[in-house]
């Protein structure tokens, strides 16, 4: 990660801190319109603390660094999430919390690029941020530069062909600049993604198109960041793919235990009660 990112105290704060503080974001913006993809949003907040505080190396007052590495969001529907880490980055103003989802916000429900600064690609059509994704990890590659593009994408996207043509252009291309992080959470908006085309193990399906897999519990922050060193320090010229298993609503018990949580619908006392429970969780 860049020094010149967060410098002062902020540098001192822990990985677990840095997830409730995401967790405690997202539930803040979430209250705003009193719905969305909070699930998720809770689920990947242990990913993007380690992506962000422990792995990318980028420059919160000049998002647009040519250095940079690139962070895209495939799942344009995770929005809120990024951009809670990017408020905690420093990238965007906490000051703006207030206005998600509203009209001439920055922060729009799906993920627009030409809205929000540290936003590189507008997500919202499923399977095909891996695609952008391999473009852009080629072009770096042929610039010589040392910048790392990683690929933030959803189980459910495992069941589109796009995403299965850019794991195999990434081989072909031997893009060992390129880590792409999958959210299996196991939830679709139909229902799980065990039934749909995800039903097999992940990570000997990506090994099999020579791919470096790892298959990682996606709410452990210590096996995160080992699979994360793991996946930048590989010598080898391809590709590398961390599969995280996550918990949707990650952090608040009672929205744990919702059956489906694809898109949820909060009553007005419960964003009171979810924010409680965080602080009970709060990390020490």
């Amino acid at each position: 990660m860049s020094v010149e990112a967060h410098p002062g105290p902020l540098q001192n704060m822990s990985l677990a801190m840095r997830a409730w503080n995401i967790r405690r974001k997202a539930l803040l913006m979430g209250e705003v319109q009193g719905q969305g993809y909070i699930g998720q949003a809770l689920g990947v907040a242990d990913m993007l603390a380690v992506s962000y505080f422990h792995a990318l190396d980028y420059r919160a007052d000049d998002p647009e660094w040519e250095g940079r590495d690139r962070f895209y969001l495939s799942i344009g529907h995770y929005a809120i999430a990024l951009y809670a880490v990017l408020m905690e980055a420093g990238i965007l103003p906490e000051e703006e919390l207030e206005t998600y989802g509203m009209d001439d916000s920055r922060m729009p429900m799906s993920g627009m690029a030409s809205y929000t600064p540290g936003m590189e690609i507008t997500g919202g059509s499923l399977g095909q941020g891996l695609g952008i994704a391999v473009g852009a990890a080629l072009g770096l590659k042929r610039k010589k530069s040392p910048a790392f593009v990683y690929n933030l994408m959803s189980d459910g996207e495992l069941g589109e062909g796009s995403t299965w043509e850019a794991v195999m252009s990434g081989v072909q291309w031997q893009l060992d600049n390129l880590i792409c992080i999958v959210d299996f959470n196991n939830q679709q908006a139909d229902g799980p993604s065990r039934n749909a085309l995800a039903v097999g193990a992940e990570a000997p399906k990506w090994a099999a198109f020579g791919w470096y897999a790892q298959e990682v519990d996606g709410n452990d922050i210590e096996a995160l960041v080992a699979a994360f060193d793991a996946a930048r320090a590989l010598k080898d010229p391809r590709p590398r793919v961390i599969i995280c298993n996550s918990t949707m609503c990650k952090g608040i018990d009672f929205l744990e235990q919702r059956e489906m949580s694809h898109f949820i619908r909060v009553e007005a006392d419960e964003w009171t009660k979810a924010l409680t429970v965080l602080e009970e969780g709060k990390p020490e």
